[in-house]
């Protein structure tokens, strides 16, 4: 007997499908239980209904469907596009829905799930990634946009074993609680000490007309600069405290104290 094919049904059986699915009767005769079948049975068994049948039903639940799961046939694109881009330093060939994010594309496609969707809409931050050094909102950039480009998770931060210096701050100042935004607010950090390498101004510049070389950062400014990204757990003071110790390169109090 082929491996798919549905054994004979014994008499009991038959009787259960007459009793409870009368209506399928005819089709479970002529090519077996399927998987619907099988599901539509388990519904009843679920319901009680099966109790008086119990004996019989445990023996058909116990066989395999007749028929094995439909294989899902790939997904055809409508709009597909192919896109080469560098991801964590490997170079990546994907084809893609032109209107899939580079969100989902890092997550479903890539396996990259370190970077979360949290709003799905841009206002949380939880997504952010680098692109060619500067942070972006990745539930809001288009894969195909990325064509060329260098993109870095937070999954690509770490030397293998050896953490990120943000990362291994935030470790340090307990900067984050369950952990969602974590990812998000890291690759921020990291991108935002970069543009205030370069000078960049923010909201709490003094004088933006004027010339900048590398900005100190004051814990104000970190906070300016990081409020794009939000911790519902409330995390501020130690992300404020992780972030100003990699920017001063200098030991910052913890804001907490282990009991000893």
């Amino acid at each position: 007997m082929d491996e798919h094919e549905s054994p004979e049904l014994t008499d009991d059986e038959k009787k259960l499908f007459a009793d409870l699915m009368p209506e399928d009767l005819n089709e479970i005769l002529d090519t077996g239980v399927n998987r619907r079948h099988f599901l539509k049975l388990i519904t009843l068994a679920g319901g009680g209904i099966l109790a008086a049948q119990s004996a019989v039903a445990e023996q058909l639940l116990s066989r395999p469907p007749s028929l094995p799961p439909a294989e899902l046939a790939p997904a055809s694109l409508e709009n597909g596009v192919n896109v080469a881009f560098r991801v964590n330093g490997t170079a990546q060939k994907l084809s893609v829905d032109s209107r899939m994010t580079l969100l989902d594309t890092l997550r479903e496609r890539l396996e990259l799930t370190g970077s979360k969707k949290g709003c799905d809409h841009g206002q949380c931050g939880a997504c952010t990634v680098i692109v060619d050094g500067r942070r972006v909102l990745s539930c809001l950039t288009l894969a195909a946009s990325c064509e060329g480009k260098t993109v870095q998770t937070i999954e690509g931060l770490s030397q293998g074993s050896k953490l990120h210096p943000m990362q291994e701050s935030f470790l340090k100042h307990d900067g984050f609680q369950c952990g969602f935004c974590t990812p998000g607010q890291i690759c921020s950090a990291v991108a935002m000490l970069d543009e205030a390498r370069k000078g960049h101004v923010s909201y709490v510049t003094e004088n933006v007309r004027k010339p900048m070389g590398p900005v100190q950062l004051s814990n104000e400014e970190i906070r300016e600069r990081m409020s794009g990204n939000l911790c519902r757990c409330g995390a501020y003071p130690n992300i404020v405290a992780a972030i100003q110790e990699v920017h001063s390169g200098k030991p910052v109090k913890q804001k907490f104290l282990f009991t000893t």
